[in-house]
């Protein structure tokens, strides 16, 4: 299968629609909506689904029905592949097969790859079939049939993320997408709208649904490609990857040709002088055993120690690696999350920033992490008091997302205010340096706001500005 655009796709533009067979990890998240929400209704039968509020809950009932009645039966909820697979069969009895218009594929006619999966993989798989005849022990499928929809889960499920792109809350099953071949640089995106479900009259309410974006102009009859892994590995781990999970050797451009990948190893040039090839390789050995620390400090919750890692090692990076190199944009990207976390915005920042610099040099110009990246990265540098870095970078990246991820996605709304509100500060700044600073030191912290002696308009603006935020 190749899938082809039948006529010229404009950069930005839906290349293709596709509607959802869902499942969810988190109980924080709404099973209707995938919001991320404190105060969640849980559902009176099954105690495990939960909700919005009615609305959303009425939404997913179509969905719920069957999945409520067998955990309620069952006594507990199965993991996320086996509620899937039930989930997939219950769709597939109900449909009897057939394909709607809006459908170029059924489900049980996608590659299950059961033959070609090594020996440990095939047991889990056997695992989850016999948690399936548990789960659903009435069901008119045969194990073989079972195993061939479970083998189809494993090798073209999509992780589903929650409304601001952050948290994998969910895996999902798109059959139209799963006919779109891969790329390492891919013409198209893959996003998640979750739709509007806020309306109070049901009648506006949107549907959630994955839309394929194009990421730049594709021509008529040229095939459709999206990124199966994260491009920021090195070729021959990519290709390791996608023949380990997806069963197939990738030979695209990138891959075939290794681009980008003496950039990604990169040893740091100063005056066309370069580090020892030992000295390289030190410190690369130095900082794989320094990540896995870093993940394990920070799985455990000991945010402190992950920031003392990442300091030491970054200080050992920085005169030996290049700004490209991936050990260093790794210990950057963890150092900047841990510290914003922790509320040491100056430092996140600076890490923020050499990341993002890092990032743009490898990424596609509208990859979609990389302006999730620098979405972050221009937050970061709010909170940190520097403006007009912060400003610019959330400009970029609203002119990344508004193409990856189109102008009615709730992130790029959310993008949208950020940048009008990062617009009228740096306004407000240049109209008086000093109100600014007093007005913002107050918000930050939750302190009365003093009357100043200026301009009442200015004064206005940067209470009603900082009350908002």
């Amino acid at each position: 299968w190749t899938l082809q655009g039948v006529e010229s796709i404009p950069q930005g533009c839906w290349a293709m629609l596709t509607p959802i067979f869902p499942q969810f990890l988190s109980q924080q998240v709404c099973h209707s909506c995938f919001r991320r929400q404190a105060n969640l209704h849980r559902c009176a039968q099954c105690k495990f689904a939960h909700y919005c509020d009615r609305t959303c809950q009425t939404a997913c009932w179509d969905e719920h029905k069957q999945e409520c009645g067998a955990i309620k039966k069952n006594g507990k909820a199965p993991n996320e592949n086996v509620r899937l697979a039930a989930r997939v069969l219950w769709r597939i009895q109900k449909d009897t097969g057939i394909v709607s218009d809006s459908q170029l594929t059924s489900v049980d006619q996608l590659e299950d790859h059961v033959a070609d999966m090594p020996a440990d993989n095939l047991k889990e798989l056997k695992i989850d079939v016999h948690k399936y005849l548990d789960y659903c022990p009435n069901t008119r499928h045969g194990v073989e049939y079972i195993s061939h929809i479970f083998g189809i889960i494993n090798c073209n499920g999509f992780t589903l993320s929650d409304q601001r792109g952050q948290q994998a809350v969910g895996v999902g099953l798109f059959p139209n997408l799963c006919l779109v071949n891969h790329d390492c640089w891919p013409n198209c995106a893959v996003i998640l709208n979750h739709g509007n479900q806020s309306a109070l009259n049901a009648t506006f309410h949107s549907k959630r649904r994955v839309e394929l974006r194009a990421l730049g102009k594709i021509a008529e009859n040229e095939e459709l490609t999206v990124g199966y892994v994260d491009f920021l590995n090195v070729s021959t781990d990519r290709q390791r990857a996608l023949k380990h999970q997806y069963h197939f050797d990738c030979t695209c451009k990138s891959c075939s040709k290794n681009l980008k990948d003496d950039l990604m190893m990169a040893a740091k040039e100063t005056e066309g002088n370069k580090p020892s090839d030992e000295l390289v390789k030190e410190v690369q050995e130095l900082s794989l055993e320094c990540l896995a620390k870093v993940e394990a400090a920070r799985t455990a919750g000991d945010f402190h120690e992950v920031v003392k890692l990442c300091r030491e090692c970054l200080d050992k990076q920085e005169p030996v690696l290049a700004d490209t190199h991936l050990y260093q944009l790794r210990m950057l990207s963890a150092a900047s999350e841990v510290l914003s976390y922790l509320k040491f915005f100056s430092e996140a920042a600076e890490y923020s920033r050499r990341m993002v610099e890092g990032y743009m040099k490898l990424y596609h110009p509208n990859n979609a992490q990389l302006g999730m990246a620098t979405m972050r990265a221009g937050v970061t540098h709010w909170h940190a008091g520097l403006i007009e870095v912060g400003h610019g970078m959330i400009c970029k990246a609203y002119a990344i997302l508004m193409i990856t991820h189109g102008p009615n996605h709730s992130i790029t709304k959310d993008l949208e205010s950020m940048r009008m509100q990062t617009e009228m500060e740096q306004r407000i700044f240049k109209q008086n340096e000093c109100v600014y600073h007093s007005m913002r030191e107050a918000a930050l912290q939750n302190k009365s706001m003093g009357m100043m002696a200026e301009a009442v308009s200015v004064e206005d603006n940067v209470k009603a500005l900082f009350h908002k935020q």
